[in-house]
């Protein structure tokens, strides 16, 4: 309830850079989850810095960042295995944690499809299984394909593996011709510590929990691995399919079970909130009895005919919730807090702890946040915590409720050692000693140095070549550490000249460093060379403008095309006013901040030369544009105003974007079109004003095909 509470206390400001320090935390958990099997964090951990992005989004909406975690799914993928393309994509699940979500959650879907609050809705509710997602594909009834959910759209190859899971059926009888099912892989209580027994036996690495076992069980490159894995699958779900399995949830899990799958036992049909809620406490209250673990009961509404007119947001379908089971905390020792400076120069307190297990996962670390928040104060000033300061040598109490490392939450201080000091946080960087400073209204205090500090040109480095971003194989991060140290690379235009100052064709000096010969020094400069040609959203992201995700580089490349009408722009936008800037501000999911940070980039003179000393070694792809085929609307910016009587704002929007258009929320002369509905006010005012098409909801419906 603290970082709720805090949340109210937020400037702007705060938010946009409690924001921005929140997706790059989720997007290193997400890593560290979904690619390396390893996880830093536990789910309950990672489940609060989610919940924090969300809470602050919905008291700033104008915020939400293109590439907000919210909107994002799993993550990279891991390396040595083949890729497979979801026909249909494995998304995750909204999240809740208290009684109110769940009303909400049913509230939220009455509203979507106009029913009035008390239409009867049924839903089915089953536990939440802590394991890896799996597509299992079938054709003529025979297993041909699996595949891990990877980043949503794309995952890992995984056939063989599976084909080793006695849970797993190879043939099924009447079956439809096309059938994806969707499961969890597990592994039961028992068999893990029988596993882990057998690895200690061996001298072999152990495994933290189950969920780590059984992934990486599955993701062996060697299927005779798997198959000496006690392995287990709970078919939950499906994806494409040639015929309906049913005309409800229930019921297509059923049918699933008769085609031989194991599905779970403890699924039922309720309701309404109050079954949902009742049930949700039995589960809980079965959780150390069932011999594997669970995280929470996912909720899905029984109707699929309604399932698919609620449809999916771009990383969560809008029918199903999944309801988690309270946190867990422990007590250590805080043995020392040490700062951390990323690539835009924020000071990051980090506790180093005295090793503790929360919930199955060995802590070491955990993040202090701030310098308020090590003070026991909020932004604002009020307390928090009681006002209890955080010291080295406290005893602490650790909340698995979700950082990329876990949260000090509280202090005994009748274990505080006696003549602990005051924690003062450094006024200057760490890494440069440049002076460190904290706006009015930042939260973060941060390094002034810029590239001239090691740490930021580092991180900036590394993010320049991370997998989102230029992906260059064979410069990795420490690679990219180890060429900053000793000269080589300062900043990105560095690296494409790299070959040029060995001398053409000569890689003497790289081959001779430790790690390296001729024929890994010869592929990297030939993987250095392949990069020299990169897509304009790579292109944007790699940049490491404060608050630009990869989701938001997209946004932007498909809005102005080319790199040259997008550097001309942001070099003619000024920040409050003028066409460009108003441009910018009407894309879909920029906000004022995104804008700014942008903006300044470009109009930082150091910056800007560093940018164009880059772009003098590359070949910029322009943007391919969205089309939908036969969409009258595809490529189009549309603005809804007034009131819609024969759908609802969300659905109208969630069509509009299927088909290919860009729905914003304000008029200019770059919009194509507007949809008026009653009671439309200042809006249309814009449209009449720049001459913008202006056409009722039933033409809307009428165009779009939809009537």
């Amino acid at each position: 309830m603290e970082d709720r509470r805090a949340v109210a206390d937020l400037s702007r400001d705060e938010a946009a850079a409690e924001l921005d320090r929140l997706a790059a935390a989720i997007a290193r958990a997400d890593r560290a989850y979904h690619t390396e099997d390893s996880p830093e964090i536990s789910d309950a951990e990672y489940d609060a810095l989610k919940t924090r992005n969300a809470a602050i989004e919905a008291r700033f909406p104008d915020l939400v960042r293109p590439d907000s975690p919210s909107r994002r799914v799993g993550g990279p993928l891991a390396e040595g295995f083949s890729q497979v393309r979801h026909a249909v994509p494995m998304l995750s699940l909204e999240n809740a944690f208290s009684d109110e979500q769940v009303h909400e959650f049913d509230a939220r879907i009455h509203r979507f499809l106009g029913l009035g609050p008390e239409a009867p809705l049924a839903y089915t509710a089953e536990p939440k299984i802590d394991g890896l997602s799996l597509s299992l594909r079938y054709e003529g009834g025979r297993l041909v394909q699996a595949a891990t959910r990877g980043d949503g759209e794309t995952g890992e190859n995984v056939t063989a593996n599976a084909r080793t899971i006695a849970d797993i059926p190879r043939q099924i009888d009447s079956a439809p011709e096309v059938l994806e099912v969707r499961g969890e892989v597990h592994m039961r209580h028992a068999d893990f510590a029988a596993l882990n027994a057998r690895q200690a036996a061996a001298s072999a690495k152990t495994f933290a929990n189950p969920r780590n076992a059984a992934a990486g069980s599955l993701r062996q490159l060697d299927p005779a691995v798997t198959a000496a894995r006690p392995l287990a699958f709970f078919a939950y779900g499906w994806g494409e399919v040639s015929e309906p399995l049913a005309d409800t949830q229930l019921g297509a899990i059923a049918r699933l079970a008769r085609f031989g799958f194991v599905t779970s036992p403890l699924t039922r049909l309720c309701d309404g909130p109050d079954e949902m809620l009742a049930h949700h406490a039995e589960i809980e209250q079965q959780r150390a009895t069932l011999g594997y673990d669970i995280d929470g009961v996912v909720y899905k509404l029984n109707d699929l005919a309604l399932q698919a007119r609620l449809g999916f947001r771009s990383s969560t379908p809008r029918w199903a919730l999944a309801h988690k089971f309270p946190a867990e905390t422990a007590w250590t020792r805080l043995e020392r807090i040490e700062i951390q400076v990323g690539r835009t120069g924020a000071l990051s307190p980090v506790a180093r702890l005295t090793p503790v297990t929360v919930g199955g996962v060995v802590v070491s670390n955990a993040t202090l946040h701030n310098e308020d928040y090590i003070a026991g104060r909020s932004a604002s000033g009020r307390a928090i915590r009681g006002g209890k300061d955080i010291r080295e040598g406290d005893w602490v109490q650790v909340y698995r409720a979700g950082d990329v490392i876990p949260k000090v939450a509280d202090v005994d201080l009748a274990h505080r050692p006696a003549g602990a000091e005051l924690y003062r946080f450094p006024e200057t960087c760490p890494v440069c000693g440049s002076e460190a400073v904290r706006e009015p209204g930042d939260a973060v205090r941060r390094c002034t140095g810029g590239m001239a500090c090691p740490a930021q040109a580092v991180e900036k480095l590394k993010h320049f070549v991370s997998r989102g971003a230029f992906d260059i194989e064979g410069l990795g991060a420490k690679q990219v550490e180890a060429f900053h140290a000793d000269g080589w690379i300062a900043e990105p235009a560095d690296i494409f000249t790299l070959e040029a100052r060995f001398g053409a064709g000569q890689i003497t000096q790289l081959k001779n460093r430790e790690g390296w010969g001729e024929k890994s020094a010869a592929n990297l400069l030939a993987a250095i060379r392949a990069r020299r040609r990169i897509a304009l959203d790579r292109l944007i992201f790699a940049l490491g403008i404060r608050h630009v995700g990869e989701a938001a580089a997209g946004v932007l490349a498909r809005n102005y095309g080319t790199w040259g009408d997008f550097a001309d722009a942001m070099d003619a936008a000024d920040p409050g006013e003028g066409l460009e800037w108003e441009r910018l501000l009407s894309i879909d999911g920029v906000g004022k901040v995104l804008a700014a940070s942008l903006v300044t980039a470009f109009h930082q003179p150091a910056e800007r030369a560093a940018i164009d000393r880059l772009l003098a070694h590359l070949d910029v792809e322009p943007a391919a544009q969205p089309r939908s085929a036969d969409s009258p609307v595809a490529g189009k910016t549309v603005v809804f105003t007034g009131a819609l009587e024969r759908m609802t704002r969300a659905e109208a929007k969630a069509r509009a974007e299927a088909l290919g258009a860009k729905v914003s929320g304000s008029v200019s002369a770059r919009t194509d079109l507007v949809v008026a509905g009653p009671g439309a006010g200042s809006k249309l005012k814009e449209a009449e004003k720049h001459g913008v098409a202006v056409i009722d909801e039933d033409a809307w419906i009428a165009l779009i095909g939809a009537g």
